[in-house]
C-alpha cells in the first residue's frame, strides 16, 4: 500500500498512529524530532509523512516547510496533525505547504482515507 513516515514525539499518540497505519496495510516508519524527520526522509523516501506540529527542535511547520523546498522532497505530501485545531493553525498548516491538516485526537478513518487518498495521487 506505501509507507508512511510517522513524525511524533508523543509515545501513546505514536503507538495509536502506527497500529491505525499497519491495520491499513501501510507500512511505518518512525521519527521522533524534526531533525530525525528530516535525515529519515532523505534516506527512505516515504510515500507520505505523518507530522506533529509540536515536536523538539525544529516545529512540524519548520520540518514542512524544509520539505517542500527541497528538490527531491517537494513531492512527498505531509499531512499535519496538531493539537492546535483553530481556523488558523489550520491555514498556517496549509500555507507551509501542508497536503492536509487532522487535528488531535485524530479521527483514525479520516487518517487512514486522506493517506491512502494523498498515496494514490
Amino acid at each position: 500500500m506505501g509507507t508512511a513516515l510517522v513524525v511524533e514525539d508523543s509515545l501513546t499518540e505514536m503507538q495509536i498512529l502506527i497500529s491505525c497505519l499497519q491495520q491499513a496495510g501501510i507500512n511505518v516508519l518512525i521519527a521522533q524530532s524534526g531533525e530525525e524527520a528530516i535525515a529519515t526522509v532523505n534516506n527512505q523516501k516515504p510515500d507520505v509523512i505523518v507530522l506533529d506540529v509540536v515536536l523538539p527542535g525544529c516545529s512540524g511547520f519548520e520540518v514542512c516547510r524544509r520539505l517542500k523546498a527541497g528538490a527531491t522532497t517537494s513531492d512527498i505530501p505531509i499531512v499535519m496533525c496538531s493539537t492546535k485545531s483553530g481556523e488558523m493553525d489550520r491555514f498556517w498548516g496549509m500555507k507551509q505547504g501542508a497536503d492536509a491538516y487532522i487535528a488531535k485526537p485524530i479521527d483514525q478513518a479520516e487518517l487512514v482515507r486522506t493517506i491512502k487518498q494523498l498515496i494514490q495521487h
